[in-house]
């Protein structure tokens, strides 16, 4: 897939990875970048995090960003904040820019010092070019296939985005790494007002198994290019990160299906997303989907325990098109419905006739091969 205009990426292998895959990307920004960036709340975040934040708060604008995978740099001290910074410069230096307009991401293992010096080795070895597709291989962790999505304006500006995420996937944000390049001309100021909102409904609505992690990051770059009506812009971004975010939880480790939930009616949009959320990261829900077993009970509990507003009794609940809660149980063939959930997406349906708002949320099975992943991780 190629890039906007402005844009150009790269990979290689550093050698971080012990499987000697790609786990060095670059991506060359041609001229000063407008950005938005939205990254995880957890406390433990990463140095990287750390520096992204600062860089944000200075409101300057970017010339690249670098990112390794298969190490996190993650609770390693100050020798980890240096690594981080060195990262920035090696990428500058690679670039011909100044350290302070380079992003920096890592993602991987937690605890274990970034070797620095088999970036500053491999570094110079990158060939940059039009295409996307490298750096979305050299991102991945246990990822088993790149994620990738564009979008084209009126008038030839693109949206084009690339993603990681598999596993410790939950809101705020998850396991992830997302990017989205346009040539739009879109001012940093609108970047910035209105990405979180995007984030929002569409990342931040992916759970695959209830944990947040330490690195993590969404974010958008403009290089201004081309003309583009805002609105259309917009539509197109949301686009693309829904589509990302459906991607990583397809994705997510050891899944076999995606989940989909849809919840309209109701009171606003905290409530949907809360709504939707808690059933897509059900435990209990995602051990019945693998199981095919659609048992409602536990989407009803997920909802009652949401945060949500809403009356049992006024709620309807349909599974792959299938109602089998309205306002208390109701007859449906158990069995056909149990052969319509073997399929690689199941959709739930919610109505909780409490208001007018819609929202979305995506997550994945419970299976038997996420545990040993988890369980193997580092041993």
């Amino acid at each position: 897939m190629y890039l906007p205009k402005g844009f150009m990426a790269g990979a290689t292998a550093s050698g971080i990875k012990p499987s000697g895959k790609p786990d060095l990307g670059v991506v060359s920004f041609l001229g000063a970048t407008a950005w938005a960036y939205v990254a995880t709340t957890n406390r433990a975040a990463a140095p990287c995090v750390l520096r992204g934040r600062n860089l944000y708060a200075s409101a300057e604008p970017l010339r690249g960003l670098v990112v390794n995978s298969g190490n996190a740099n993650c609770a390693t001290g100050e020798q980890g904040v240096r690594d981080d910074l060195r990262l920035a410069e090696l990428a500058a230096e690679f670039l011909e820019v100044e350290p302070g307009a380079v992003l920096t991401a890592s993602t991987g293992v937690i605890g274990v010092p970034l070797p620095i010096d088999k970036v500053a080795r491999e570094i110079g070895e990158i060939e940059l070019g039009g295409s996307l597709d490298s750096f979305a291989e050299a991102i991945m962790t246990t990822d088993t296939r790149v994620k990738l999505s564009e979008q084209e304006l009126p008038g030839g500006a693109r949206v084009v985005g690339v993603a990681k995420g598999s596993g410790m996937i939950h809101p705020n944000m998850a396991t992830m790494l997302a990017y989205l390049f346009t040539d739009a001309a879109i001012p940093g100021a609108e970047l910035r007002e209105r990405w979180p909102a995007v984030v929002n409904r569409t990342f931040n609505q992916v759970t695959v198994d209830g944990d947040t992690s330490t690195n993590d990051m969404a974010a958008v770059f403009s290089s201004g290019l081309t003309e583009a009506e805002p609105g259309p812009f917009w539509e197109a971004a949301e686009v693309v990160a829904r589509d990302l975010a459906r991607q990583i939880a397809a994705d997510g480790e050891g899944a076999e299906k995606l989940i989909t939930v849809r919840v309209r009616g109701a009171y606003d949009e905290a409530d949907a997303r809360l709504a939707a959320r808690a059933v897509a990261g059900s435990a209990l829900w995602k051990a019945a989907v693998h199981g095919n077993d659609p048992n409602w009970g536990r989407i009803l509990a997920a909802l009652g325990y949401s945060g949500a507003r809403f009356e049992p009794e006024r709620a309807v609940i349909a599974l792959q098109e299938t109602v089998i809660y309205d306002g208390g149980a109701v007859p449906f063939n158990g069995v056909a419905l149990s052969q319509a959930m073997q399929a690689a997406e199941v959709v739930v349906d919610i109505d909780l006739r409490s208001g007018d708002t819609k929202s979305e949320a995506w997550g994945c099975d419970l299976t038997e091969a996420y545990v040993k992943i988890n369980a193997d991780y580092t041993t």
